[in-house]
């Protein structure tokens, strides 16, 4: 079960079923295992380092709304963690944190309002501070939040893109509402994609250091105390231990800022619906491997190509596409104003277009 650590909803993927693995015993000899001592006594001194350096920059949050069913109004609560990301208030967190609409389903049974209350509470220091949402992104699975305060220590980032497998590894949070909690382990895994069951893929950083609910939105740290990523999911279940993930700190810079300055991220987009046409459909209904296009939104940059329903694209950017997944990395790539140029398949003959990006509605 793959779950937000805040633990509101529940997310499923399908798992790979490992094989088990002998291994042979060998001796050790004294030196080794002075050795190992030494070691030991290091790898505590820097887990004391690093959390005495990083605990002033996480924060614990608290989440109330309101709850609206046959049975009556009632307040619900929620809590997760946050990193202090500037001295004058800025806080980075989870968008299934602080977002109440990503966290919890309303249907026919109950409504559930948008966050009544958020308050922040600050590393010794025994006050709560209301909060208001800077910006969400429901993409990412990014927030921002500010509270009205200055002096603040704000979180040091490393480089998530030089993260090595087996280095260590400290999460810091707020998990099951124990706030200012530590976990050590290691780097899991780099790169590693993951898809939840509503389609949303992450590409994330693995970590076997604890993660539980509430630790959403808050750091994983390497030995030098510098914050490489944002604890975001867990694996949980039968025959499941120390599997989390978290968003590596490089990818939240622009989306960061983005949402300080304009309260959101500002996506180009496209505009099409489409199928993927493989070898298979390509020869039943003589067409060429692509994207097959379904539709084209009115007014959509793809309109003002020329792009139109019952189009092929098969080149994109001057990269060859078979998915709108593809497609959508290819664009994500670019920025507003951008332009680039389509290979289309129509009526038997090939096509360039011209596309040139705009905000996404």
């Amino acid at each position: 079960m793959l779950e937000p650590v805040s633990g509101i909803p529940e997310i499923r993927t399908k798992l790979t079923e490992t094989k088990s693995v002998s291994t042979q015993s060998t001796q050790t000899s004294s030196s080794q295992v002075n050795a190992t001592a030494i070691s030991l006594t290091e790898y505590s001194d820097t887990a004391i380092g690093v959390a005495a350096k990083v605990l002033p920059s996480i924060v614990g949050i608290q989440i109330e709304y309101n709850v609206n069913s046959i049975f009556g109004n009632s307040t619900a609560s929620a809590s997760g963690s946050g990193i202090i990301i500037s001295e004058d208030g800025y806080i980075l967190t989870n968008n299934h944190v602080v977002n109440t609409s990503s966290t919890t389903s309303s249907n026919s049974y109950y409504q559930v309002s948008s966050a009544t209350s958020i308050k922040v509470k600050l590393y010794n220091d025994d006050n709560l501070y209301d909060a208001e949402i800077v910006g969400t992104d429901d993409e990412t699975d990014l927030a921002v939040i500010k509270i009205d305060k200055t002096g603040l220590t704000a979180a040091e980032f490393g480089d998530s893109d030089s993260v090595q497998v087996g280095e260590f590894a400290m999460a810091i949070g707020n998990p099951l509402g124990l706030s200012t909690s530590v976990t050590c382990g290691i780097i899991s895994a780099v790169n590693r994609e993951i898809t939840t069951s509503d389609n949303a893929t992450y590409n994330v950083i693995q970590t076997d250091a604890a993660i539980n609910s509430g630790n959403s939105g808050g750091a994983l740290v390497n030995s030098q105390g510098q914050v490489i990523g944002i604890n975001t999911l867990k694996l949980s279940g039968d025959g499941v231990e120390g599997i989390g993930f978290a968003i590596p700190i490089n990818d939240t810079v622009d989306v960061t800022s983005q949402l300080i300055e304009h309260n959101k991220v500002l996506r180009p987009y496209v505009g099409i619906t489409g199928r993927t046409i493989d070898e298979t459909l390509a020869k039943q209904y003589n067409l060429v491997e692509g994207v097959y296009v379904q539709s084209v939104e009115d007014f959509s940059v793809a309109q003002i190509a020329g792009i139109k329903a019952g189009d092929v694209i098969t080149e994109f950017d001057g990269k060859s596409v078979k998915t709108v997944d593809e497609i959508t990395e290819i664009k994500n790539e670019h920025n507003i104003g951008d332009t680039v140029t389509l290979k289309i398949y129509r009526n038997g003959e090939y096509k360039d277009l011209e596309l040139t990006f705009r905000e996404e509605p």
